[in-house]
């Protein structure tokens, strides 16, 4: 009897050891569901950046694990962001500070020895997927190296779009981001039809800052990119893997031009859109390189063109939430898709945007500055066996700390060349801190850092900005030049870089548009009014 017993006990537990084993197993390597959106703010419901915002999905995912109310971008454009943080490297490393084709000319010597996020898990034996906008260009920005990133990717679908489509655009060479609303926008009428075909089509791509819903007539035959994204990425979940895998999701919108199918612009009232506060001084303050990167793209500068027409700076907020409440509706789509699918029980989520975007403030739009609305971005975590549900961590965190994030949870080796920090202890306890702050960079040695409670911005030509977050979290009162905060300031600089690399493709710093247009503003006396 007892030899009987000594088998039973002993089968009892090599099964319960072999299910304890296929657990870890599964929890060693969790899928990740990696969604990106496009130049995504604080204007989502968890956030609060505007009370009107309505994203119930976004509502829904964040009560569902660990949001990073403070996460900031190392660098507030698309090209240099994104391949910040899929590289792990910041652009004062790499010298990536804007252009995807200076950034090809060093490749090959910044990534030696090194790998891109989706290059490592696909090393590492995870089936990677891609589909929309993960990278600037959408499945890569480095063509000959597109196969080592990807197992499969969705194809572009804003190729070959409709004629009608197309015309409305007036050649803006970014296709990905069509619709155009049917006139071409706010700016293309503002200026006139003639004088963007005449002038600024090939050269100037200004008048995508517009915005307007869409009529089934001016939406591509099988929706919107996005749409088709969250359709193809709901396929491809849904299936049985035979290999963890690494899924990245990029959605376009709320990127400009603000245009959504009709029902999202619904949503909101158009005549009681609350607008961002800017007071009329904004720029009084400011220092002349601040100031030439609040000037903007537009020719006459975003804020004297949005406000030649009373009507365009609401209309634009307006289209901005629509965006954000469509973005939101094809994230549900997705995460719906995930929550009925094999996958549901073992899969990591991280959502991210790649910066932010003024609608106004700081007399500027979009993005492309070191103030707060163009670094803090949405960043969120669900992972497996974390019991942290609706839990918010106010710690300033950098998006360069996804790359060593994901691999510590997905138990790989932390690659040695990663700059950022991994999230884990954040995660696990989100009331924790942690010293160091963030950096941004805008162009080559302009920098903010990002403290808790500080904003220190320091400029190329050594100018200073310094706001209070805890007084003045609308970054409306610069402190630089008040001596009571030298200690601040001296502790700021601290964190900034001990070396800035040179611009990939240069040999040598040379001045820059922002450089060019203060000396034609000192030459001439023709700072303009509205930044002064």
């Amino acid at each position: 009897m007892k030899y009987y017993l000594l088998i039973i006990t002993s089968l009892t537990l090599l099964l319960l050891g072999c299910s304890e084993s296929s657990k870890n197993q599964e929890i060693d390597h969790p899928n990740v569901l990696f969604i990106s959106v496009d130049d995504l703010n604080d204007w989502i419901g968890p956030l609060g950046g505007h009370s009107q915002a309505i994203t119930p999905n976004l509502d829904k995912l964040f009560s569902q694990g660990v949001s990073f109310t403070s996460a900031h971008c190392s660098q507030a454009v698309c090209t240099a962001s994104r391949n910040s943080l899929l590289s792990g490297l910041d652009p004062t490393t790499t010298g990536w500070y804007a252009s995807t084709k200076a950034m090809r000319i060093n490749y090959d010597t910044v990534m030696k020895d090194h790998q891109m996020l989706p290059e490592y898990f696909k090393n590492n034996g995870y089936n990677t997927y891609a589909v929309g906008k993960v990278f600037h260009d959408g499945k890569s920005d480095n063509p000959k190296h597109t196969k080592d990133y990807w197992t499969e990717c969705a194809p572009a679908f804003w190729n070959h779009m409709e004629e009608n489509i197309e015309k409305a655009g007036y050649g803006y060479r970014g296709k990905m981001f069509y619709p155009f609303p049917k006139d071409g926008g706010q700016l293309v009428q503002l200026y006139g039809e003639d004088t963007i075909n005449n002038y600024y089509k090939p050269k100037n791509r200004f008048y995508a800052l517009c915005g307007g819903p869409l009529s089934k007539e001016d939406i591509p035959e099988k929706g919107m990119y996005d749409e088709q994204s969250a359709s193809w990425a709901i396929d491809k979940i849904s299936q049985k893997q035979d290999k963890p895998f690494f899924m990245a999701v990029g959605f376009i919108r709320p990127h400009v031009p603000y245009t959504a199918p009709q029902k999202y612009f619904d949503l909101y009232d158009k005549d009681s859109i609350q607008l961002p506060d800017i007071p009329e001084d904004e720029m009084s303050d400011i220092p002349l390189m601040g100031k030439s990167i609040a000037f903007g793209r537009t020719p006459n500068g975003g804020w004297y063109d949005v406000n030649r027409k009373k009507e365009i700076l609401p209309e634009l907020v307006h289209s901005y939430l629509a965006c954000v409440s469509f973005v939101d509706d094809q994230i549900g789509k997705v995460l719906d898709a995930l929550e009925n699918s094999p996958n549901a029980k073992n899969t990591i989520i991280v959502l991210w945007s790649d910066h932010g975007q003024h609608l106004g403030e700081k007399h500027h739009f979009r993005k492309q500055a070191l103030w707060e609305e163009s670094t803090r971005v949405p960043l969120f975590f669900e992972v497996p066996g974390e019991d942290r549900t609706g839990e918010r961590c106010a710690q300033v965190v950098s998006l360069l700390d996804i790359y060593p994030t994901l691999t510590d949870l997905c138990h790989l080796d932390r690659l040695p060349k990663l700059e950022g920090t991994s999230l884990i202890p954040l995660i696990e306890n989100p009331e924790g801190t942690r010293e160091e702050p963030v950096l941004s960079t805008w162009y080559y040695k302009n920098h903010a850092v990002r403290s808790n409670r500080w904003r220190y911005i320091q400029y190329r030509d050594g100018s200073e900005e310094l706001y209070d977050h805890t007084t003045d979290p609308g970054e409306h009162i610069n402190l630089a030049g008040d001596p009571k905060y030298a200690e601040v300031i001296a502790e700021h600089k601290k964190w900034l870089p001990k070396n800035n690399a040179i611009p990939a493709g240069k040999t040598e710093y040379t001045a820059d548009k922002l450089d060019k247009r203060i000396q034609e503003w000192i030459k001439t006396d023709s700072i303009p009014m509205w930044l002064r």
